[in-house]
């Protein structure tokens, strides 16, 4: 008989010295990304009088939090506001995503009649936009949604980016034996996919979901647009509204005696990064709860085949 030979796979390492130096690159990298959220931060604390005395500072000559508490005094609208941002983005993320998958693992399967179709008609709505006039006429005439909720949601409820990442993450994950083993087994579609598809595509699902949550968590435009009511603002539209009146009153400061008085009190930076903090914190929270699925999800998913 003869000898199989054994091939022997050489594994190429770095130095002691070099790992350091790549460790010491990234960490480097990974600071300068969260540097300018800390300084956002630290500046947000810092007393308006500091800040038009000094400037920026990393460790400011006086701390305060006359920021947060000017935005206190608006704490039953901002509470208002966060409750429908948190619930457009809960309620839009889950439809994006139910959406998104289901259409990317129907064209995706290779016994799909009409995926190619399908498939060109989700990348033709990536590439051109109708405008937002025909979506406004949409909207409000012939969706009689505008001051409604769902005119928040609707908008971004399919994403023809996240179809194309889940319908490369479901070819390439899915193998079509499991499958049609399933088939003959017995198994409708509708529990194929929920009980098989899904559990193999999770991290393709969080990856998505982080983009969807994200999207709608920064939306103002459609509020903008189609929301009147105070009660159903935005968190980023209202944020966006107090910015803007306080950009009014600083640039019309001298009609008046007392709006001159009452804007010195206002603590016009501070407020500014307040609201930033307000705004980013949250979802950044959330995003090591994603991270465990998002570079694999990301990568298999963006690959082309």
């Amino acid at each position: 008989m003869k000898k199989k030979k054994i091939e022997h796979v050489r594994v190429r390492t770095f130095s002691r010295k070099t790992n350091i130096f790549f460790n010491i690159m990234v960490g480097l990298f990974a600071f300068s990304c969260i540097f300018p959220f800390l300084f956002v931060i630290i500046i947000s604390f810092t007393s308006e009088t500091a800040l038009i005395t000094n400037g920026y500072a990393l460790w400011p000559s006086e701390w305060s939090i006359q920021g947060y508490t000017y935005l206190a005094d608006l704490k039953t609208q901002i509470i208002q506001s966060l409750f429908i941002t948190v619930f457009v983005t809960v309620v839009g993320t889950f439809i994006n995503v139910a959406f998104t998958s289901t259409y990317a693992y129907a064209i995706s399967r290779p016994n799909f009649r009409y995926k190619r179709f399908f498939t060109i008609f989700a990348l033709i709505t990536m590439l051109f936009s109708p405008g937002m006039v025909p979506s406004y006429i949409v909207m409000t005439n012939m969706l009689q949604l505008k001051d409604t909720v769902w005119a928040l949601i609707l908008p971004m409820a399919l994403s023809p980016f996240n179809i194309i990442v889940m319908r490369t993450f479901f070819r390439r994950q899915v193998p079509e034996s499991i499958i049609e083993s399933s088939r003959i087994d017995g198994a409708s579609e509708m529990r194929i996919f929920t009980q098989i598809v899904l559990p193999l595509a999770v991290p393709g699902i969080a990856t998505i979901s982080l983009f969807a949550a994200l999207g709608y968590w920064n939306d103002w435009f459609n509020a903008l647009l189609y929301i009147q009511s105070d009660n159903l603002i935005p968190l980023q539209y209202l944020l966006m509204k107090i910015q803007s009146n306080i950009d009014f009153m600083t640039q019309n400061a001298g009609l008046s005696g007392n709006l001159s008085g009452g804007l010195a009190a206002i603590p016009k930076e501070a407020t500014r990064m307040a609201m930033v903090v307000i705004s980013t914190l949250p979802i950044a929270c959330s995003y090591p709860f994603f991270q465990r699925y998002f570079v694999s999800g990301l990568t298999i998913g963006g690959v082309k085949e």
